[in-house]
């Protein structure tokens, strides 16, 4: 299982005490946690704009990630420009899941396969 995290995921399991990191912990053994620079410039941000003491814990987390260097765009469903780079980093870090929290964005295709990546929220 190849375990694509968004920025959302991201910025969740950096805070202390976090479920999400929990989570993240259990899958990390049967597993492996994939993102990309993409989202984790997008959490880097939103940490460091509303709980920068949690930038560290980040940063740990990112450790135990494969980051994967490119995306693709050439996906069969519409999404806004600034989620192709989620589904596309996903789609070609060869990830059997996105998990995201993203309910507005990818809600409508929460549960969906798009080329081998299912999307999964927690």
């Amino acid at each position: 299982m190849r375990v694509f995290l968004d920025a959302n995921i991201l910025f969740s399991a950096a805070q202390s005490n976090s479920r999400m990191r929990l989570l993240l912990e259990s899958i990390q053994p049967r597993g492996q946690c994939v993102t990309n620079q993409y989202a984790i410039e997008e959490a880097r941000r939103n940490i460091a704009a509303k709980i920068p003491s949690a930038l560290g814990s980040l940063e740990e987390l990112i450790k135990g990630c494969e980051v994967v260097q490119k995306f693709t765009t050439q996906l069969e469903v519409q999404l806004p420009l600034k989620d192709i780079p989620i589904l596309g980093g996903a789609v070609a870090g060869r990830a059997t899941h996105l998990l995201t929290g993203d309910r507005r964005d990818f809600g409508k295709l929460w549960g969906r396969t798009v080329r081998g990546v299912k999307v999964v929220t927690v």
